[in-house]
């Protein structure tokens, strides 16, 4: 027994040896370099991959099967002058015994110097297509033979109950790595260079410690980055399951849409992709962008099918101002220049591949809160529906400032209308020759283009909302847009304890924009809105508007040019602010009783209980044929027309005493009888921003009513004088002689 076991041993000990011999011999006898050839064809013919290499071949056979390759080209069998892949060195090995359990045992993996140049042609195709297809494999929509179907099928089972492949590699290493992509049809180009990766022991269902470095870039638009990730990576192949977890990914980009700025930007949390179940998600994120950040998570379903994303989005409040400033977004200039230092936003997030809402959105910017949705629900058509409530928006603070001309104007022309406070208006200057000229703007003023792409719907309510100087209290909005229609569904709310409605349209779609817009304005002080807008206040009184107006073009002045329509309006209770119409009428009376004033007038304002009228506009010259105000003891008719390509008026205006028997100022002014029913003529004419003190009485008008005043009193004298001596055909023979 000890010489049969003594056999044994030197028999196995002999197959060791004779083992380990061949395998020396094989290594150092066997040279694959000779085999370049065959190799290269072998790659041809089973994988449809021209291989390459030009520099050696390195292997080794037990116990570990190793290879190392150094420069090595790969191309397409379809385009073999175009490689699409070089690589300076490859190594790698594998331990041969467990091979035959199914279990991948490697060493460390080692890659460098990895050139991937992937690129599309004019017609679309891939400098990479035919790999893994060699030139006998069947194309697509060739039949399958029947045996071939038979044998795949006979095949499944025993392929189904083998064991699973088992891969334990000690590490991978990646360096000096580059990949790029071009498509010609396009000209867009990525690239990804300087890649360095490096793996703990990879091994199924343990964490893999993984390091990423990279620069990453484009050309349209032209960017750069660097990033650098970290995380610890854990898959089962057999569950189709793949974590990344404590994902830490930070770096920096610049480029054109920055302007030269840079971004430094970071994330991490817990990456999972399960594929069986078609789902995947990022938990306990963290994110930052410069200045701002943020948490949330985010998750996808229907991976396969349509995949679907929700989630949640909490940003931390932060300078929206520096932030934009800070990636290049160059901010217009703004009224105030504290806009927009703070913004704060929490919401949920539900999306597609070609959509994306924001829903229960909680937006706090610049001391307002803004809650409802916000969604592109079309990227393509650039598709925006925003349905918010807020409770207090200065828009404001977002617009223009005023120009250093508009100021030094404004001052100008408050210093004229100081100067001349104390005479304009009493009776005595004169009126001037025409109005003051005022061109508009023929400068383009809407973007036609992007109006016509617009699509849009609008739904918003604010609680108190500031715009043009206007304060609205429950505000509210409809609008939409589509195909180059934009419409104005509502537009109300409250403005100084009155009303304001309105509705317009504005159509791109023809060569020439039209515009239609339709205001109602009920009981808003005139005055407040004057003095929003900065203009002097010429009358006071509660306004009522109705407007239905139209026009055409592209610019201040066609606007103007060919704006037509009909406006209706009634002041109530109102003021003519320092126009002593009362004064002047006082004078005029005056005159004619050729007495001399005694007194100064009591007020410098003209009181009114109505005025009103309506405009047609035709082309810009707005026609006022009706133009009526009831002042106590007055009625006021007139007529006439407001310029607005000049902004300039001419109106002939009638004041009737309607005989008002109240105590008046001044004796001298004492309504007769005989003024009574009398229209005194009044000429309103000059630059629209005068208001009532471009009014004066018509001398000619006067003058004709001195003679009337005076024919009557003759036909008194006659009738007193001659009475019944006289035959009446004579007496009214002589009345029409003196009327005329």
């Amino acid at each position: 027994m000890k010489a049969l076991g003594k056999i044994l041993g030197l028999v196995i000990l002999g197959l060791l040896l004779l083992i380990v011999a061949l395998g020396f011999a094989l290594t150092h006898l066997f040279d694959p370099n000779d085999y370049k050839d065959e190799i290269r064809a072998l790659a041809r013919d089973k994988a449809g991959l021209e291989l390459n290499i030009d520099g050696d071949i390195g292997w080794s056979l037990f116990p570990w099967l190793g290879l190392e390759l150094h420069d090595t080209t790969l191309a397409s069998v379809r385009t073999p002058q175009q490689p699409f892949a070089d690589l300076r060195m490859l190594g790698l090995s594998v331990r041969v015994l467990p091979l035959f359990s199914r279990e991948v045992q490697m060493s460390d993996i080692t890659l460098n110097g990895l050139n991937l140049t992937l690129a599309r042609d004019e017609n679309g195709r891939g400098n990479w297509e035919g790999v893994g297809q060699p030139p006998s494999e069947a194309q697509p929509g060739d039949a399958v033979p029947a045996e071939q179907v038979e044998t795949s099928a006979d095949e499944q089972p025993s392929n189904s109950t083998r064991r699973p492949l088992q891969l334990d590699i000690d590490s991978l290493t990646i360096s000096d790595a580059r990949v790029a992509y071009h498509d010609a049809q396009s000209g867009q180009q990525f690239s990804a260079e300087g890649i360095e990766l490096t793996t703990g022991a990879i091994r199924e269902a343990t964490a893999i410690p993984v390091k990423l470095n990279a620069f990453f870039g484009s050309n349209k638009p032209v960017m750069r980055a660097r990033t650098e990730l970290q995380g610890a990576l854990r898959f089962d192949t057999k569950l189709q399951r793949y974590q990344l977890e404590d994902l830490r990914l930070s770096g920096e980009a610049s480029g054109e849409p920055l302007q030269g700025k840079t971004l430094s930007f970071s994330a991490q949390g817990q990456l999972l992709v399960d594929l069986a179940a078609e789902i995947a998600e990022w938990t306990s994120l963290k994110f930052t962008a410069n200045q701002l950040r943020g948490l949330g998570e985010l998750k996808a379903r229907d991976l396969k099918e349509q995949p679907k994303i929700t989630g949640t989005l909490s940003i931390a409040e932060f300078s929206l101002r520096e932030f934009l400033e800070g990636i290049g977004q160059q901010l217009p200039p703004m009224a105030d220049s504290t806009a927009l230092n703070k913004a704060e936003l929490v919401t949920r997030l539900a999306g597609t591949s070609t959509s994306l809402t924001f829903e229960e959105l909680d937006l706090k910017l610049d001391g307002g809160r803004f809650t409802g949705q916000i969604a592109v629900s079309d990227f393509a058509k650039q598709a925006l529906q925003v349905d918010l409530k807020g409770d207090r928006l200065d828009l404001d603070r977002y617009l223009p400032p005023p120009s250093k001309e508009d100021a030094a104007g404004a001052a100008r022309q408050s210093e004229v209308e100081a100067s001349e406070a104390a005479v304009i208006g009493s009776g005595t200057t004169p009126l001037p020759d025409k109005p003051t000229q005022q061109a508009w703007s023929d400068a383009p003023a809407l973007p036609i283009g992007a109006l016509r792409r617009l699509d849009t719907q609008i739904n918003l309510n604010i609680g108190s909302l500031t715009a043009m100087n206007l304060p609205l209290d429950s505000f509210a909005l409809k609008a939409r847009s589509s195909g180059g229609l934009l419409t104005l569904d509502e537009l109300r709310g409250g403005l100084y304890n009155g009303r304001l409605e309105a509705s317009a349209s504005l159509d791109v779609r023809p060569q020439v924009p039209l515009i239609t817009a339709q205001t109602r304005i009920a009981r808003v002080p005139i005055e407040q809105l004057l003095k929003s807008q900065n203009d002097e206040v010429v009358i006071k009184g509660l306004l009522n508007l109705d407007g239905d107006l139209r026009t055409q073009g592209n610019s201040q002045k066609a606007w103007i040019d060919n704006l037509n329509g009909k406006i209706g309006f009634i002041i109530d209770n109102g003021i003519l602010v320092d126009a002593n119409l009362e004064q002047q009428l006082c004078r005029a009376i005056a005159t004619l009783n050729r007495k001399p004033l005694s007194s100064d007038p009591r007020s410098k304002d003209t009181p009114f209980r109505e005025l009103k009228g309506n405009l047609t506009l035709r082309n810009g010259v707005a026609s006022n044929p009706d133009l009526k105000a009831s002042i106590p003891g007055l009625t006021v008719n007139g007529n006439g027309d407001v310029d607005l390509r000049v902004l300039g008026m001419d109106y002939r205006i009638g004041i009737v005493i309607e005989g008002d028997k109240g105590e008046m100022p001044d004796p001298a002014c004492a309504v007769n009888e005989r003024y009574i029913g009398i229209e005194w003529p009044l000429h309103c004419r000059g630059p629209l921003e005068l208001g009532a003190k471009a009014c004066r009485f018509d001398k000619d008008g006067l003058g004709k009513i001195a003679a009337r005043l005076a024919g009557d009193k003759l036909n008194e004298t006659i009738e007193e004088k001659l009475g019944d001596k006289v035959s009446p055909e004579l007496k009214d023979a002589l009345k029409g002689l003196f009327n005329r």
